[in-house]
């Protein structure tokens, strides 16, 4: 029977497996499609870059360039053709393959995102086991004042007050770029990075700390706490041994929900801050009308987020016994 049940549950991973890869190729199909329909029938689309004083052989060659002489399905199953063999066109801003740009900048963006999603989940778990610890209290106002606060206050307000307080005003940190020389400074790369992080941080922290705060709840009200506290245990090691352990455990499925909002958030972020990422990619090709280069962004976002939730759905079927793929 323990060989039988094994083996059904292989078989259950492995269909889960299938399942959600297939439903990511079509997240991917459908929303590179919208994105390219989108692109090419919306006012100041392909057609527009070309200059009224173009003479007739150059509108022509750049209409063959940019495929415009095709039918927008033909110019889609083409542009889908070259993506699936790993080949996302060239910039026309920069006559550079997109390729080569995004890789350049998916690091840095990475960067900002590992270390706000360390300063928030951590920060927010933190919060939020304080608030529900003391709930009804004054702990638990303050922490829902910084969550209100998070939400309300615009991610652009709040970049431009660090800058005029940290930069301009104290000169305590840069106000811009990814680092101050040219070699590679670990110290001056964290400076850099501190007001980006603080300023992704306040959009994603409050998300946390409702999360951290309701699992930490809930998880106070289960059975196996009020025998603990019967047999005389302290409130301290039932809360941080038995209790946290527990109530963090469907935290792990917030990451999920986080990493959309931190690649949207990072476009303004690192626009503000200058930071040579792939939200200031997206700004500046949006801005150039670099068309290859937008839907080059799409896809490799789609894919960051598809994989993403795929990885933290088995993360969390892993850590938590009573989860079972479906």
């Amino acid at each position: 029977m323990g060989a039988r049940h094994v083996h059904e549950e292989n078989g259950n991973m492995v269909g889960y497996l299938v399942r959600r890869l297939l439903q990511g190729i079509l997240t991917l199909v459908l929303v590179t499609l919208i994105v390219f329909v989108l692109v090419n029938v919306a006012p100041g689309g392909p057609a527009s870059i070309m200059r009224p004083d173009m003479t007739p052989a150059e509108r022509q060659a750049l209409t063959v360039q940019l495929g415009l002489d095709r039918p927008l399905p033909v110019r889609y199953a083409a542009w889908l053709r070259g993506a699936v063999m790993g080949n996302l066109g060239t910039s026309l801003s920069s006559n550079l393959p997109v390729n080569g740009q995004i890789a350049q900048r998916l690091p840095n963006t990475a960067e900002l995102a590992i270390l706000t999603l360390i300063v928030s989940v951590g920060l927010g778990i933190i919060l939020g086991i304080a608030a529900a610890r003391h709930r009804g209290r004054i702990a638990d106002y303050l922490v829902n004042v910084v969550s209100v606060a998070g939400l309300s206050v615009p991610v652009f307000w709040f970049a431009l007050l660090l800058i005029l307080l940290f930069s301009v005003t104290w000169h305590w940190l840069p106000a811009s770029g990814l680092s101050t020389g040219s070699s590679f400074d670990v110290g001056d790369r964290a400076l850099h990075a501190v007001m980006p992080v603080v300023v992704l941080s306040l959009a994603t922290l409050p998300t946390v700390i409702r999360f951290a705060r309701s699992s930490m709840l809930e998880a106070l009200t289960q059975d196996y706490v009020r025998t603990a506290r019967s047999k005389g245990l302290a409130n301290v090691r039932i809360v941080y041994v038995h209790v946290l352990r527990n109530a963090l455990i469907p935290v792990i499925s917030i990451v999920g929900v986080l990493v959309p909002r931190l690649l949207g958030g990072a476009v303004i972020t690192e626009t503000v801050f200058g930071w040579p990422g792939m939200g200031q990619l997206m700004v500046q090709a949006a801005s150039a009308r670099d068309y290859p280069m937008v839907m080059g962004i799409t896809v490799v976002v789609t894919l960051v987020v598809v994989v993403m939730n795929l990885a933290v759905d088995l993360l969390y079927s892993v850590v938590d016994p009573r989860v079972r793929v479906m």
